[in-house]
C-alpha cells in the first residue's frame, strides 16, 4: 500500500488517508485473520453440529405450529 503526500498536505492528513485506504482494501483485516491458524473441526462435531442444529429448528417450529411464540 502506497500514499504519496499531496502539496501543501499535513503529516496527519496523510496518516488518515492511508489507514483509510488500508481498510478499504481489507489488507489488514486479511493479516488479522491469519495471524492464527485455526484447527480444522472434525467431521464428528460437524454431524453433531448439524443434529442439534436441526433438533433446535423442530423444535422451534412445533412451539410456532402450537402458538407458544
Amino acid at each position: 500500500m502506497e500514499v504519496k503526500k499531496k502539496d501543501s498536505e499535513s503529516s496527519s492528513a496523510l496518516i488518515y488517508r492511508f489507514t483509510k485506504k488500508l481498510q478499504q482494501s481489507g489488507i489488514l483485516r486479511e493479516a488479522r485473520k491469519r495471524r492464527f491458524r485455526t484447527r480444522p473441526v472434525s467431521r464428528i462435531k460437524k454431524r453433531l453440529s448439524a443434529l442439534h442444529r436441526a433438533k433446535k429448528k423442530e423444535a422451534y417450529e412445533k412451539a410456532k405450529k402450537m402458538g407458544s411464540l
